[in-house]
This record gives structure tokens, sequence and C-alpha cells, in this order.
């Protein structure tokens, strides 16, 4: 599974998103690539699941994937209740 952490510029939130995404698919025995982009590198990427600030969702509509959007990046419970399911519903949709 592949997981992006997605920010506008790229830098601090998309790598504590990033961080705080390990800790808690590691915390629930999820192995993952997780990795933090800027907007303009994820165009033409492709993940399983972005997470993203809420203020990206114009930017991530008709995105094929799944896609998590937070309110509060530095709420890592607000995080977790979000991404848990999508991931859950990943794995069970994986033959």
């Amino acid at each position: 599974m592949r997981v992006v952490a997605l920010c506008g510029m790229g830098f601090g939130t998309s790598l504590m998103l990033k961080m705080f995404i390990g800790e808690i698919l590691e915390a629930h025995g999820v192995k993952a690539e997780v990795h933090a982009w800027d907007l303009g590198s994820f165009k033409g990427q492709d993940a399983d699941i972005v997470v993203a600030p809420t203020d990206m969702k114009k930017h991530l509509e008709g995105y094929q994937g799944r896609v998590v959007l937070i309110g509060n990046l530095t709420d890592r419970q607000e995080i977790e209740e979000k991404l848990l399911p999508v991931v859950r519903e990943f794995l069970d949709a994986q033959p």
C-alpha cells in the first residue's frame, strides 16, 4: 500500500503528516510506503491513499485513489479516526 501525505508546499506540513501516518499505521500493524509530497510533485503520481488538508479538496477532485481530508493536521486523533477506516477498506478490497 502506498500512502501520500500531501500539502501545498511539501515541506513541514506533509513531513509532519507523514510521521503521524507512519506511527498510526505501525501501531495498527499495517505495512505501507508513506511519502510526503507537495501538490505540484503529486500531479501524475499514483497512490492508494492520499491524506491532505481539507482546503485541497478542489485539487483532488477526480483523483482515482482514496482521499482522506483532514481539518486539523496536528490532531493525531482526527488523522487516525479518518485514516484507519479507509486503510481497512483498501486492505479488504485486496485479493
